[in-house]
């Protein structure tokens, strides 16, 4: 069995050794970066974290700034780091959606071979996600290039923690709907939005929906992977780490003791992200698989 993690944040080592500097004017980024359990991973790094947990493959992109010019800065780094390992990284973009270069910046990195946009922050980055008018040219290009889109989610309701944000369900939805041709992925279990698709019309209106994993382990018990079997979504589950905010353990135990069955680890731990993947990297997961 192949494994791919979905969800990987990769930051330049320049970033990394003064990241002071770079939150100067982006406050979602010092926000997250003061946070005790924050910490920052280069390529090596990651590619070290891949293989002592025996996963083939991971998903990587930078943070997204609310500047084009850092978000350039760090894809230009996604860009290099899959270069040097074609086989194990697949590259995510970021950019700001209301920046007048956004489309120059999504094809620039399409044309360098990075294959989805993400993970984008709504409010962190300042754009509101239920406006088409500021969705509407991401949305177009990743449709034409069948290329999925990682989008920041958190529930609701709970504990409070740093990047908590303020976005709704309700807004998830509205950017669903309007384009419903878009391969989305929500992170972090989507906020819960997956616990609506037992009510028919949010299930066809989610079909090109997924949810990945991230920060499982800091949010919901193992009974969490039970619920979305129940539910029949199966074939929407990604795993994703969040690296380096949580080893790869702490998802691999729950999964473990989780009580779904193999097969449906297996899903989890590949099998969808190789399916959602195949059209796009047809090198790395024929490579794999």
């Amino acid at each position: 069995m192949n494994r791919i993690d979905f969800h990987i944040h990769i930051t330049p080592p320049e970033i990394s050794a003064d990241w002071r500097r770079y939150a100067e004017k982006e406050p979602y980024f010092e926000l997250l970066s003061r946070s005790p359990r924050n910490k920052f991973a280069s390529a090596p790094e990651i590619i070290s974290a891949l293989d002592a947990a025996a996963f083939d493959a991971g998903v990587v992109f930078g943070f997204a700034f609310k500047d084009m010019g850092l978000c350039r800065y760090v894809n230009d780094y996604v860009i290099e780091s899959v270069k040097q390992y074609p086989d194990r990284l697949i590259g995510f973009m970021v950019a700001p959606l209301c920046s007048a270069e956004l489309e120059k910046e999504l094809e620039r990195c399409h044309a360098a071979g990075l294959r989805g946009v993400g993970e984008l922050f709504p409010q962190g980055q300042g754009f509101d996600i239920a406006d088409t008018r500021q969705t509407a040219a991401l949305a177009t290009f990743c449709t034409e290039f069948d290329m999925p889109v990682l989008i920041h989610a958190n529930e609701p309701i709970g504990h409070e923690y740093p990047g908590k944000t303020n976005t709704s369900l309700r807004e998830l939805e509205q950017f669903i709907a309007h384009n419903a041709g878009l391969k989305i992925v929500l992170a972090h279990w989507g906020g819960g939005l997956l616990f609506y698709e037992t009510m028919p019309e949010m299930r066809e209106k989610c079909r090109n929906v997924y949810y990945d994993t991230a920060a499982s382990p800091l949010l919901y018990d193992t009974s969490i992977y039970r619920a979305a079997s129940a539910i029949g979504l199966n074939e929407k589950i990604l795993f994703g780490s969040d690296f380096p905010l949580l080893p790869h353990s702490r998802y691999t135990d729950a999964l473990a003791a989780s009580g779904i069955s193999p097969h449906e680890r297996e899903l989890i731990l590949g099998g969808n992200a190789r399916k959602l993947l195949s059209a796009i990297c047809p090198k790395i997961t024929n490579i794999l698989f």
